[in-house]
């Protein structure tokens, strides 16, 4: 599949894109290029690449945006947003609008493959081949031969790193996770790489948009001092 993965780099930057262009292409992968999010947007739609790169500082439209839109519209590839250092909401906001992953500046190349090569992974590799079978959440159908999870007949749109998580806890019914647990299973790093936002984040909107009552979930409960865990209950 690596020579022909698409991956869209989003960074108005023409020395960031370039070195980010050349690192990637090394490594086989194919290169698409915007420097606007206007231009993101309508590329991701009609290109539909593997995997966004996404500069949150854009000249139009921010990287926050043209992530919301693109999954307003039903796109779910991999999204790892590209960030200052340090600015703690620039991570959060991300990650709340549809972001698998995020990457502050300045990184080193290897850590950015690193993260590429999990997400691809994560995305189209174990889950997106797998044999098709159904899990069953409550109410809910998981499907992980189509990546779907439907309710009532509805589908229930989640981007890939919600689908992943949910998969995980359906597994794995009543067992508790913590952070590390969850980072090494779900997103494939160590705990050292992410921090504990990228968990709670997730886990919060993957209960906005499976729970019947976000505010009192009943499915994906905490354990207090200890993790997260599915409620075994039918």
């Amino acid at each position: 599949m690596l020579s022909d993965t698409r991956i869209l780099v989003v960074e108005d930057d023409p020395d960031v894109a370039r070195s980010l262009t050349q690192g990637l292409e090394r490594e086989g992968y194919q290169v698409l290029r915007e420097d606007t999010g206007e231009g993101a947007v309508r590329r991701a739609r009609e290109s539909n690449p593997h995997l966004l790169l996404l500069d949150v500082r854009l000249p139009d439209i921010s990287g926050f945006e043209v992530c919301r839109r693109i999954r307003e519209q039903g796109l779910r590839m991999p999204v790892i947003i590209l960030t200052v250092q340090d600015d703690e909401v620039d991570k959060v906001v991300g990650l709340e609008v549809g972001a698998d992953d995020y990457l502050t500046k300045p990184y080193h190349l290897r850590e950015l493959l690193a993260r590429v090569r999990a997400q691809l992974r994560r995305a189209y590799g174990s889950l997106a081949t797998i044999d098709g079978d159904i899990l069953y959440v409550s109410d809910l159908v998981v499907d992980r031969g189509r990546a779907a999870v439907t309710r009532d007949g509805k589908e229930i749109m989640l981007t890939p790193t919600e689908f992943r998580l949910l998969v995980h806890f359906a597994r794995h019914p009543g067992r508790v996770f913590d952070r590390a647990q969850l980072l090494e299973a779900v997103w494939g790093y160590p705990a050292d790489l992410c921090e504990e936002n990228t968990v709670k984040v997730h886990v919060r909107r993957l209960r906005e948009k499976i729970e019947r009552d976000p505010a009192s979930p009943e499915l994906i409960v905490t354990v207090r001092g200890l993790g997260y865990k599915l409620s075994s209950r039918p």
